[in-house]
């Protein structure tokens, strides 16, 4: 999907939100992530943008995440 290109990523008690770089936000369950869910706050903002912007891994974690699977919630998609 063009377009969907990560700007900066945030989570909170309920969700994992991916801003975009033109301003929108997507926001998903973080109960979706586990690994992510479980992660301490240190190592979750340890991310960065992969894939020409379209994916954010965690390095720390092994977690990969495609932007544009966030949208599916076939979880089988969203994790690498």
């Amino acid at each position: 999907m063009p377009g969907l290109k990560g700007k900066d990523v945030h989570i909170d008690d309920r969700y994992l939100h991916v801003e975009l770089a033109d301003g929108r936000v997507i926001s998903t369950p973080v109960s979706w992530y586990p690994e992510l869910e479980q992660a301490s706050i240190s190592d979750f903002r340890k991310y960065r943008f992969i894939c020409d912007g379209t994916g954010i891994e965690w390095e720390t974690l092994d977690y990969h995440l495609s932007i544009e699977a966030m949208l599916s919630r076939d979880l089988n998609e969203s994790a690498a």
